[in-house]
């Protein structure tokens, strides 16, 4: 069941949104060639307690960390890592906050030094893909319709979009529905309302859309090794537009 949330609420996962964009921001001015996401790890977790926040995702299912840390060729959901990342790598850091009983999810594609063309270029299409996803997420419009958006500019990009993982309503919980799919056909789905609070995190491969995972049961990565790239944003449905909690 899909829930409209309260100004209340709205305003409470804002003060998330904005202390989880805040913690991307300290995040990008460590990475660089030698660090680890372990490091990365340490921080976020320290960063939070500090601010009077939780990691939600720690604990979720079974997941011991506060971030998923996802490496080149890893779609998502990879654990952090001591191991020291590498000039030219790409690293999607995705967390979910908790502040004040109000949750708030994003996900960020750092580079690491200089970094390929086309990786550059699969970031630089991904971070659109969600904008324009998020242009999409009007009232009165469909799923369908940021599915669509995401798709249709993404492999007119020549990149492929995931399929195995979707964003999804937040709220009370990490996980609430609607499922957001990021392929779809425009006019098809749940229509859009106002104080529908979901997540847009569409995923981009530079070569096929398909996944495997290792045998930790967690990590996903694409079968042919190609890279990939996630950008999220939490955002609230209103009359003016949708509004992106997950910024400042």
């Amino acid at each position: 069941m899909i829930t409209l949330k309260s100004e209340r609420e709205i305003h409470l996962m804002h003060e998330a949104g904005k202390l989880l964009a805040e913690t991307h921001r300290e995040i990008a001015k460590m990475i660089k060639p030698g660090v680890t996401t372990w490091e990365i790890e340490e921080f976020v977790e320290k960063f939070l307690e500090e601010h009077g926040a939780t990691p939600e995702q720690k604990g979720y299912q079974g997941y011991k960390y506060a971030t998923c840390a996802s490496v080149n060729d890893v779609i998502c959901h990879g654990f952090p890592q001591k191991k020291p990342l590498n000039e030219g790598d790409i690293v999607t850091i995705d967390m979910v906050v908790r502040l004040n009983g109000g949750l708030a999810d994003s996900a960020w594609t750092y580079s690491v030094g200089e970094v390929s063309e086309e990786a550059q270029r699969l970031m630089d299409v991904t971070k659109n893909a969600l904008y324009k996803g998020i242009e999409a997420a009007q009232v009165g419009n469909r799923l369908g319709d940021i599915g669509y958006a995401i798709q249709s500019y993404a492999e007119g990009e020549k990149f492929s979009v995931v399929r195995d993982f979707t964003g999804h309503g937040i709220g009370k919980t990490m996980h609430e529905d609607p499922t957001v799919l990021h392929y779809g056909k425009p006019g098809k789905g749940a229509r859009l309302k106002e104080g529908m609070v979901i997540t847009i995190e569409p995923m981009l491969n530079a070569g096929t859309w398909h996944m495997k995972v290792d045998k930790d049961g967690w990590t996903a990565r694409t079968t042919d090794g190609k890279l990939s790239a996630q950008y999220e944003h939490t955002i609230v449905i209103t009359k003016e537009g949708p509004m992106i909690l997950t910024e400042q």
